[in-house]
This record gives structure tokens, C-alpha cells and sequence, in this order.
């Protein structure tokens, strides 16, 4: 697993972006899939995030993520759910001690935030329709709702699909640019005419400045680019596979 640097130094509240290696899935989920939405093995999928839950001092019930939507919903997370209780949203916060909130990923860009003062954590999927929507912004509003400052927030930006590897339409360019013009400095010319090079963890990143988050730390790391470490919907669909696995991104108060 992967941590930040920025959250691992606070006291009392524990974190991972977990990489694809220490699991038990094989072939194309090889090996630590937590995608409880992919067609791999149901009992080898709950082994794998039972170590996840492990990795992060929880009982395996005790790891959540929601039903994500690619929407601005955020859900508050008070007790355990099941797979099939599991709300749909895109992003969660709690202040409920010993509860790991998460988000499943695959090349979207996993935020992980907590306040350390009040102890109040989040996780937030923010593929590029959440994060045009205002996942990110909606998760510090509730996250403020229960007590945490947004002055005082520390954000983390995990792996994700990086620019060199985004090759968009031009109608995603547009659809960006009409919602802000600002938002071109987010893409530059592809290769092929029409397409657009598209920097998902720069738009995350300012979408957190501008939501007034100071302390913003990018873990660096391209989904796509590492198939040794990280699943990727793109490169799987640039393969031809069948389906593909998902890194379990959670955030828990110790």
C-alpha cells in the first residue's frame, strides 16, 4: 500500500492507497482486487479486503465504500454496511472512530481528507465527471457539517490516470471549458486532431485550493502507466480484457 506523507503524520487517524500486490485474486485481478463490482471470485474478493481492513486496524465489516454513481453524493457514514445496504455516492465522511471510509478506483482519482482537530475524515471518488460536478467541494461542505474546519483539512490525492496517459474528445475539452474557461490550462494538444491531453490530478488539485484546502498532497503515481502496481479501466480496455480490478482507497479514525 501507498500512504501520504502529509496524512501519516497525524495522530490518530490511519490511511492507505492500497496497489494491486498482497492479495489473493489471479489473472487479470491478480492480486489484491477489492471491486466487489467486478466478475471476479466473490470469497476472494472478501479475502483481499479483509486484508485491506486488517492493513488499516479494522475488523473486515468495518471497511465501507459506497455504490459510486460518478456523481457530487456524499454520504455520512455513522455505522458498518453490507454490500447490499450500501449507499450511492461518491464520496464519504465520518467522525465515527474505528469505521475505514473508502472509495474503489481504477485510473478515477481517489482524495483522501481529514481533519485532525475535530477527527473528521473523508474519501472522495472523483473520476472527471464527479470532480466537474463538485465531489470533492460537496465532501468538505459535509465534512464541515461535522465539525471539521476546511482550513485546517489535509487532502491527499492518490493514484490515478495522469495526463500523459488521458487522451480525451474534444467534447470533453468543451464540456470543461463552457463550465469554466479557466479550465483550459487543464489540457494540451494529443497527437491525434481534435483530441486533448487531460490533467485529471491538476483539476482535482485546484478544485481543493479553490474550496480553500492549503495543505494538498499528490502522491504522483499513474494508474496507467504501472501495470505492475495498478489496475487501469483504460488499459484494460486498450487490451481487450474482459473486466478489470479495483484498488480499495479508506481512511479510518484509530
Amino acid at each position: 500500500m501507498l500512504q501520504a506523507k502529509s496524512l501519516a503524520a497525524l495522530a490518530g487517524i490511519r490511511h492507505a492507497f492500497f496497489t494491486r500486490a498482497g492479495g489473493v485474486s489471479e489473472g487479470i485481478y491478480a492480486t489484491l482486487n477489492g471491486g466487489v463490482g467486478s466478475n471476479d471470485d466473490r470469497a476472494r474478493v472478501a479475502e483481499n479486503r479483509a486484508r485491506m481492513a486488517a492493513a488499516l486496524g479494522v475488523a473486515p465489516g468495518a471497511l465501507v465504500t459506497p455504490y459510486q454513481i460518478h456523481s457530487a453524493d456524499v454520504v455520512v457514514a455513522e455505522t458498518p454496511w453490507t454490500h447490499a445496504t450500501r449507499p450511492r455516492a461518491d464520496a464519504v465522511v465520518t467522525r465515527v472512530p474505528g469505521i475505514a471510509i473508502g472509495v474503489s478506483t481504477a485510473d478515477c482519482g481517489p482524495v483522501l481528507l481529514a481533519d485532525p482537530e475535530a477527527r473528521v475524515i473523508g474519501a472522495a471518488h472523483a473520476g472527471w465527471r464527479g470532480a466537474l460536478a463538485g465531489i470533492t467541494d460537496a465532501a468538505i461542505t459535509a465534512m464541515e457539517h461535522l465539525g471539521a474546519q476546511r482550513r485546517r483539512i489535509v487532502a491527499a490525492i492518490g493514484p490515478l490516470i495522469r495526463q500523459p496517459s488521458y487522451e480525451v474528445g474534444a467534447e470533453l475539452v468543451d464540456t470543461f471549458v463552457a463550465a469554466d474557461t479557466a479550465n483550459a490550462r487543464f489540457f494540451r494538444p494529443a497527437a491525434q486532431a481534435g483530441h486533448a491531453m487531460f490533467d485529471l490530478p491538476g483539476y482535482v488539485a485546484a478544485r481543493l485550493a479553490n474550496a480553500g484546502i492549503g495543505a494538498i498532497e499528490d502522491l504522483g503515481t499513474c494508474t496507467y502507466a504501472d501495470a505492475r502496481c495498478f489496475f487501469s479501466f483504460r488499459r484494460t480496455t486498450h487490451r481487450g480484457e474482459p473486466d478489470y480490478g479495483r484498488h480499495v482507497n479508506a481512511i479510518v479514525i484509530g
